[in-house]
């Protein structure tokens, strides 16, 4: 699916559709389409959307009319419309086509081209099953977007956040009997060459050697040997750089700690961290902006064995700080200490971790916004902005002492869980104990990475906020 600009009345664009919207206060210059639409009764409610065909006057087969709601168009109905002509169109089996341009409060033209690209090609993601090798069903070959204004950068950064989310998806709902922490450094190097990266992977020898006990006790029960995978991109010579840190957790069976065996398919998802700052560095990488970034993903298997760590074990992390393991099934903060330990090595402007860290942050937030920590509130505020711009909320959480006092421990520097109360702050608080020398921010994405049920799979969230996020400091 290909994307471009037109200045073009939708009368006369010739293709196979042309969308238009309609919200609650409007009435179209053409009167053929507002007797149309007046004659189904269409309600111009957000989501709704009315096929018209062989109109009068309209070099196109079909008429496509998304409703937006209220007479004041907001972003989040602008996203919902999209979405629902995306359903009409692949039962269309549409090839070519024209978006009518539309008016967002709040936000610019640029911004409408960018989001329409962006919603529309992420639109066209499909679970690709294991041995099956066909290519998207999507009919969808281009659309073209009525604008005032040249910009293509808007478009072509949209496309690239959708590729991004799209191979942030694809990673997700891999099984984890193929989306190994191997396999996982093998896309990382795919990423690299294709894009002219820094590559770099760390053995399990090489952990040793660095003290990273704390991260190799987590992979101790499993036969998958652990990683620690290195991205670079350089779009800015020696200036510091933004450093992203994705816990890759590929299967998550709580170790000696087993989980309930209900919905334990769906520990496959515990690695959707890593899988999001790859999507963000794939995005990034399209676009070429001029920022350093550099992503760092600890990956591992966490599984029950005679070797594995107990209960009660206490190992030493990179940093030199002890841990008491008081719970197998808190692995993840156990590998990203160690990342985030790694890390400082880069100088970084900002390092900021995303997690399916807690169960306690979907109780808290359920399933639209991300949990928010973070050491400095001009990175949290910044990280706000960004998450608004891209419609990817986030909810800030505090970290204060009061809470960080749950952490403690008899036989170590700290436990490695501080009980079911503020479970996810606790969490966070853990981690902020091994970023001390830089400004960082923690995004517990377990409520917002994947969907169940019917619905079941990877939303490729939080890649959008994560590269508005970059994107925005580009040049500051």
């Amino acid at each position: 699916m290909e994307f471009s600009l037109i200045n073009e009345t939708i009368q006369n664009f010739e293709g196979d559709g042309v969308v238009v919207f309609s919200n609650a206060d409007t009435v179209f210059d053409d009167e053929n389409v507002q007797k149309l639409i007046e004659l189904n009764h269409f309600e111009s409610k957000s989501g709704k959307v009315l096929l018209l065909s062989l109109v009068a006057g309209f070099k196109s087969k079909q008429i496509i009319v998304a409703g937006l709601g209220d007479a004041v168009v907001n972003a989040k109905d602008y996203v919902k419309a999209l979405s629902a002509v995306s359903v009409v169109l692949a039962e269309m089996k549409a090839k070519n086509l024209m978006i009518q341009n539309v008016e967002i409060k709040g936000f610019d033209e640029s911004w409408v081209h960018e989001t329409t690209a962006k919603v529309m090609r992420n639109a066209t993601y499909e679970i690709q099953k294991i041995g099956d090798d066909s290519k998207s069903s999507s009919s969808i070959e281009h659309i073209a977007v009525q604008s005032s204004i040249d910009n293509t950068q808007a478009l072509m950064q949209g496309q690239a956040i959708a590729d991004g989310m799209s191979l942030t998806r694809h990673l997700g709902d891999l099984p984890s009997n193929v989306c190994t922490p191997s396999y996982l450094a093998d896309a990382a190097m795919s990423l690299a060459k294709e894009f002219n990266l820094e590559y770099e992977v760390l053995e399990e020898s090489d952990m040793d050697k660095l003290g990273m006990e704390s991260l190799l006790s987590v992979s101790k029960g499993s036969i998958e040997p652990p990683k620690l995978i290195s991205l670079s991109y350089q779009g800015n010579g020696n200036e510091k750089p933004i450093v992203l840190v994705g816990k890759g957790v590929t299967f998550d069976s709580g170790g000696i700690s087993l989980k309930p065996g209900a919905g334990m398919d769906e520990m496959k998802y515990d690695m959707c961290g890593a899988a999001c700052v790859l999507g963000a560095m794939r995005a990034i990488a399209q676009i070429k902006p001029n920022i350093n970034l550099v992503v760092v993903v600890p990956s591992v298997e966490n599984m029950p064995a005679h070797n594995a760590s107990k209960p009660g074990d206490v190992v030493k992390s990179m940093s030199g700080q002890t841990i008491e393991i008081l719970n197998t099934d808190a692995e993840g903060r156990l590998i990203l200490c160690d990342a985030l330990t790694y890390v400082k090595r880069f100088d970084p402007k900002v390092v900021i971790d995303v997690a399916t860290l807690t169960g306690a942050v979907i109780i808290a937030l359920g399933k639209h916004n991300s949990g928010l920590m973070s050491n400095d509130q001009d990175l949290a505020d910044d990280i706000i902005n960004a998450s608004k711009t891209a419609l990817d909320g986030v909810w800030q959480l505090p970290i204060e002492d009061e809470y960080d006092e749950l952490l403690k421990s008899n036989f170590a520097d700290m436990a490695n869980i501080g009980g079911r109360e503020a479970a996810s702050i606790t969490a966070g608080c853990f981690l902020s104990r091994f970023t001390q020398d830089y400004r960082w921010a923690h995004l517990d994405i377990a409520g917002t990475a994947w969907l169940s049920g019917d619905k079941k799979g990877a939303t490729g969230r939080p890649v959008s906020l994560l590269t508005q996020f970059i994107m925005d400091k580009v040049g500051v």
